[in-house]
């Protein structure tokens, strides 16, 4: 039963982060009614925490190639809907100040929050109603209606959008209730996991990794066909820094990864040049040349191989080479959700009109941002696909 019509909006939104706010705002702009709801006490606390308090919050170079999805093209429509320079255009109307930090990854030049007081501006301005530390339950559809509780109080919708998230950093409140909700609705999901996330070890790759704590290197790190050429970070649980946290999101437990740690070198060629030029050279300073001096011990002592470059075999020579160009690893696993930036897997693209991001079952249900089964690559495109999907959904509400 319908208490009251104070009770009804037009649009109700689950989850105020990235994708929730802009979808909220949008909505509001094209004068609907919008309750958005955020069990938490802060707002956008992922977006506060990004890119070291300063929010990576676009890439220059958005593409749907960027994205992993079970559907390559399903992002194709809403990142053309809404592109980085539409959010762009978005910031310098707010006079944030911003840079390009590498690679097209764009970052506020002061903090985050500065990104979070936009959203929270414009939801304002949209006339968007923002309820704190709220609990939904008992979401049903009827008629004409979405129906949620919000403790004893019950508000009715023609739209109800999910913008929950995935289940990556759960210390900032990731949990799996927009799976919960798709499931409530017969909507299939991809088995989630942890995505951009560190790689661990055992044994004595891992007792390695801890020795060597802090040392980076760049690097190209390959999957099968997949590779990324980017620094690379020993931690005292494994690997981390950028290549690896993009090839993560590809891995599959079991299998091995390759390790370029010299992606520029012919190291075979290198040894071989010195061995003839610096044969008195002891073979330890010399790979000191081309790779930390605290990682050339480490790894001579891994493979047992010291001395003089000119009483190394050249059969040697070429398995040190052939391992500096091609370091084959069995990860044990992930660091998981605790650290992941984003979650692999949600609702299945096939569920979702790749236009509006409603579902095809349910008209007036939508499912924005990580939920979905669309993952970006490490570097902003998550943020973009947030705003992207948001902003598609909330045309349509």
């Amino acid at each position: 039963m319908i208490k009251n019509k104070i009770n009804y909006f037009d649009v109700i939104v689950i989850g105020a982060g990235a994708a929730g706010l802009i979808c909220a705002i949008e909505s509001g702009k094209r004068g609907k009614s919008v309750l958005l709801i955020d069990h938490s006490k802060k707002i956008g606390e992922k977006i506060r925490i990004s890119g070291g308090g300063r929010c990576n919050f676009t890439n220059l170079n958005t593409h749907h190639s960027k994205f992993i999805s079970n559907n390559d093209k399903f992002m194709v429509s809403a990142l053309s809907q809404y592109t980085q320079y539409d959010f762009i255009k978005l910031v310098e109307s707010h006079n944030i100040k911003f840079h390009e930090k590498k690679l097209g990854q764009l970052f506020c030049d002061e903090s985050s929050q500065h990104i979070i007081d936009m959203l929270l501006a414009e939801c304002e301005k949209s006339g968007v109603t923002l309820f704190k530390e709220k609990i939904v339950s008992n979401i049903i559809k009827n008629e004409k209606f979405y129906s949620i509780d919000l403790g004893d109080t019950q508000y009715i919708s023609s739209s109800l959008v999910v913008a929950t998230g995935g289940l990556s950093v759960p210390k900032i409140g990731a949990t799996k209730f927009g799976y919960d909700i798709a499931k409530k609705f017969d909507l299939e999901i991809i088995d989630p996991s942890a995505a951009l996330v560190p790689l661990t070890f055992s044994d004595n790759i891992l007792k390695m990794c801890k020795e060597l704590t802090g040392i980076s290197q760049d690097a190209i790190v390959s999957y099968g066909k997949t590779f990324f050429k980017e620094g690379m970070l020993f931690t005292h649980r494994g690997l981390s820094g950028p290549s690896i946290l993009q090839i993560s999101s590809y891995w599959k437990l079991t299998n091995e990864i390759d390790i370029n740690l010299c992606p520029n070198l012919n190291v075979y060629q290198f040894l071989e040049d010195k061995k003839k030029s610096h044969s008195k050279q002891d073979l330890i300073s010399i790979i000191s040349d081309i790779i930390p001096k605290r990682l050339a011990i480490s790894l001579s002592n891994y493979l047992n191989i010291k001395g003089k470059i000119s009483e190394i075999p050249n059969k040697v020579l070429l398995n040190l080479a052939s391992f500096l160009n091609s370091w084959k690893l069995k990860p044990t696993g992930t660091e998981g959700y605790r650290t992941a930036e984003v979650t692999l897997g949600g609702v299945n693209t096939d569920e979702l009109s790749s236009k509006t991001m409603m579902s095809k079952k349910y008209p007036g249900l939508f499912f924005i941002g990580e939920v979905v089964d669309v993952t970006g690559h490490l570097g902003g495109y998550n943020f973009q696909w947030a705003w992207s999907s948001g902003y598609v959904a909330g045309q349509y509400t």
